[in-house]
């Protein structure tokens, strides 16, 4: 460390390290900013600099937030190895979601590319429920569709008789069938599907164990499922936080189990509800759901 400050830390000026626009924007924010950021963009200006020296790497490309970071490894090259070729810089404007926070790991609701993160259910999930607001941008940051297609979509979402969603759906088919593949796409589509409230398609437990990872669940012994009412099992299960609101619910028509509507609040839970013997999902709404499996 003592070796870098002294061969790399007396090329740094702290007024140029004030002045970029990150660190002036961090500074006047409510959280301030620690040393440890502080000096962040002269460790990533070496990385440029290493880079550049070693592997012959002349662009460094990132997010327009580093821009100040990127500056910092030009700077440095240019100051140490004091060479004639020249490196450069490009930012791209930052993908932002609809509260004006970013993407990224660091940040609450990250989208991850890997199904191993993320999986292609919950992925094409997110994309599906993007705002109307967002959704045209995002069909044209985030797709191949061509102007004129989107155009289309964005005309149609004024008009009456547009299906609300249809742009959504659209937007997460292409970025879902991009980044996991046909397969992937069909995975999630399926699993959409099977947990819509009062859908068609009949649930099996495969499909079931699928989407457990992606949704609530719990694990509940046979005694405590079989013939007991369905407003106690799923106040039990953590659906509701009791029995009135689980009653309140059914009675507007938004309590289902497996995809069908329970009318009735003295519904006791039989043997044909159970998937295969093996459990049952539960569903408050359309997005509140819990898997509950049978011990």
């Amino acid at each position: 460390m003592l070796d870098f400050l002294k061969d790399v830390g007396r090329f740094a000026r702290v007024s140029s390290m004030m002045a970029k626009e990150s660190v002036k924007k961090r500074l006047e924010s409510e959280q301030g900013m620690s040393y440890t950021e502080f000096t962040y963009q002269l460790l990533q200006g070496y990385d440029f600099v290493h880079l550049f020296k070693n592997e012959g790497v002349n662009v460094q490309i990132g997010g327009s937030d580093q821009w100040g970071n990127i500056t910092a490894g030009t700077e440095l090259i240019r100051k140490i190895l004091q060479t004639e070729e020249a490196a450069y810089g490009l930012t791209f404007p930052l993908l932002l979601k609809n509260d004006g926070t970013k993407f990224g790991k660091s940040e609450d609701g990250a989208i991850w590319l890997a199904s191993s993160m993320l999986s292609p259910y919950k992925f094409y999930q997110y994309f599906f429920s993007v705002p109307d607001v967002d959704v045209i941008r995002f069909l044209k940051s985030l797709t191949f569709l061509s102007l004129d297609e989107i155009k289309i979509l964005e005309d149609q979402m004024g008009k009456q008789g547009y299906v609300p969603n249809t742009a959504q759906m659209k937007l997460a088919e292409e970025v879902t069938r991009f980044v996991h593949g046909e397969e992937g796409l069909k995975e999630a589509v399926k699993a959409t599907e099977a947990l819509r409230p009062g859908a068609e398609m009949k649930l099996d437990w495969n499909l079931i164990e699928r989407i457990a990872e992606d949704i609530p669940s719990c694990l509940l012994p046979i005694d405590r499922v079989l013939r007991f009412s369905i407003v106690d099992v799923s106040v039990s299960a953590g659906l509701f936080e009791s029995k009135s609101a689980a009653r309140r619910m059914l009675k507007q028509g938004g309590f289902y189990m497996n995809n069908e509507r329970v009318d009735d609040e003295n519904k006791r839970v039989g043997d044909e509800d159970i998937v295969e013997g093996k459990g049952l999902v539960l569903s408050s709404g359309k997005k509140n759901k819990v898997v509950i499996r049978i011990s």
